[in-house]
């Protein structure tokens, strides 16, 4: 069955989930509709007369409650109801008002991750996978792929197998369907959306990985009957135009892996030949994902004005289905503690994102999420300002607790026009730009810190705006192995107060005495002059700047 023009076959975004993830429990009017948008909602949500996405899937909502819901839109014209509805909590009850409603009702294994739901619409909706999953990959193997749920489904039909795509941290990219024949080891993979730590471990301790970076070939894990595990043939995804041969370098990095488990049949004999040609198809497809970001991700990184100017707000607006006027919102978010440049380049931003996506669209069905190499912002249109610091810092605990990375958010609200949102977030950058002890918080509330930055910025940038003076300062401390440089910086800190800064130095007070007037004469400046101060405080924030 063919992906529909414009969306993806609700038959076909189950084929592709897998009946370990999601089966459809009923389904009045088929499995043929079309699924062109999904919305995540809550119970506060079912308040509207409708719902906004073809598939609807239900965070934390009761039956009960969903039950209510579905005769309700009973009364709805058609296209105003979700052709779908997936959801971990079921009861007879609610399956017979999906009947009445004409709404299909898919059932999510209770643990399943949501974002896997929403990563396989994604994919599908962006990537065509459709016309790969129901092909005959006989006819011309490996070829036209463009998508790894496709080159999955395809690796499977060659191979006889169960076919897993992973990144290189073992989280689940994408997957064949599933039959009776997958082990634990699959079922849990796929339901966490990762490899789980102990048989991770344990193929760590047979060396799998060792192998997987050294060799070239697929490498072979024999079945473990005590483990409860099939076996396997497992190929490293190389990143394109990397070492050649049969060995390479460590070094060399990689892209992820390809798994194909033995199912209720031997794998085919050319099953090795076939995932290291998938390797390579794959590598492509994941480099091209990570350096082409979607149609959409450029749209909505030129409405925040992270494509350079000139942008034609109202065709952006159209193309995004969004309101042309606010209120409106944007959210940044970035590394707490740190500036923007301390998340490391293997951060996992996407996994981040995803998350971030997962609230924003609960909290608001219309919300949109862009990233950078490290900072991720949400646009919220039609904004609750009342509520939206406080959802800010829930969302922050709910990702901190799931990805241990501590993150803080500026906000900027409200934002009148889609015109001004470009400003908008440019003033959340010069927010997350500066170390900030509060994880919420806005330019008004952050901009003493903000301009001292961008001030102290300006200095150390700029060679003639750096009093010499100071360098004397240094090059006395250097000559004399002395301490004039801490002790007026203290001493400014403490506004002038010698036995305050003398106690955070652990000095006597006299022994201050005597470094300032050194450093007086030093400096050829009068600390007790206010321009001579201020002048010295806005010079040491440029040298600290500049590092």
């Amino acid at each position: 069955m063919a992906a529909p023009l414009g969306g993806v076959s609700l038959a076909l975004l189950l084929q592709a989930l897998g009946a370990t993830v999601a089966t459809a429990v009923a389904a009045p009017a088929g499995t043929d509709g079309t699924i062109g948008s999904v919305v995540l909602l809550e119970a506060p949500d079912l308040g509207a007369s409708a719902a906004s996405g073809d598939l609807a899937v239900l965070i934390g909502v009761p039956p009960t409650e969903a039950v209510a819901w579905l005769d309700r839109l009973r009364s709805a014209e058609a296209s105003l109801r979700p052709l779908a509805v997936a959801t971990k909590h079921l009861s007879t009850e609610l399956r017979d008002a999906a009947e009445r409603s004409g709404v299909a009702l898919v059932a999510v294994h209770p643990q399943a991750r949501v974002e896997l739901v929403l990563a396989t619409v994604r994919t599908l909706l962006d990537g065509g996978a459709g016309q790969a999953v129901t092909g005959d990959p006989a006819d011309e193997p490996l070829a036209g792929e463009n998508d790894l749920y496709g080159l999955a489904q395809t690796v499977a039909a060659l191979t006889g197998g169960l076919v897993s795509i992973e990144d290189e941290r073992s989280q689940l990219l994408a997957y064949s369907a599933t039959d009776g024949a997958a082990d634990e080891l699959r079922m849990l993979s796929i339901l966490g959306r990762a490899g789980p730590a102990d048989y991770l471990r344990r193929l760590r301790q047979r060396g799998v990985f060792d192998r997987l970076r050294t060799e070239r070939r697929a490498v072979e894990v024999p079945a473990d009957d005590e483990l409860g595990w099939r076996r396997r043939l497992v190929v490293d995804i190389r990143p394109l135009g990397g070492d050649e041969g049969p060995h390479r370098s460590a070094a060399a990095g990689s892209l992820g892996t390809i798994w194909v488990q033995e199912g209720t049949q031997a794998l085919d004999p050319d099953a090795g030949s076939v995932l290291e040609g998938a390797a390579a198809i794959a590598a492509r497809l994941i480099e091209r994902a990570r350096s082409a970001p979607t149609q959409e991700a450029l749209q909505i990184q030129r409405l925040l004005g992270l494509r350079g100017g000139g942008v034609d707000i109202p065709s952006l607006a159209a193309a995004l289905s969004l309101p042309a006027s606010g209120p409106a919102a944007v959210i940044g978010l970035a590394p707490g503690g740190a500036p923007v440049a301390a998340w490391p380049g293997a951060s996992p931003i996407a996994d981040v994102a995803a998350a971030v996506r997962l609230h924003a669209s609960a909290y608001a069905p219309e919300s949109l999420v862009a990233t950078t190499d490290s900072r991720i912002y949400v646009l919220i249109p039609r904004v609750r300002a009342a509520g939206l610091p406080r959802w800010v810092a829930g969302m922050l605990d709910r990702l901190t607790r799931r990805s241990g990375l501590e993150l803080r958010a500026a906000v900027a609200a409200p934002v009148a026009e889609l015109a001004d949102i470009g400003a908008a977030r440019t003033e959340v950058d010069r927010v997350l730009d500066r170390p900030g002890a509060e994880r919420v918080t806005t330019l008004a509330r952050s901009r003493t810190s903000v301009l001292l930055g961008e001030i102290a910025d300006l200095v150390a940038g700029r060679e003639q705006l750096r009093d010499p003076r100071l360098q004397a300062l240094i090059d006395d401390d250097q000559t004399r192995d002395g301490s004039l440089l801490v002790s007026v910086e203290r001493y400014l800190d403490h506004f002038g107060d010698v036995r305050a800064a003398a106690a955070a130095l652990h000095i006597h007070p006299n022994t201050l005495r005597y470094r300032i007037r050194r450093a007086e004469q030093v400096l050829d400046m009068r600390l007790s002059d206010p321009e001579d101060r201020l002048l010295l405080q806005v010079e040491l924030l440029g040298l600290h700047r500049s590092g």
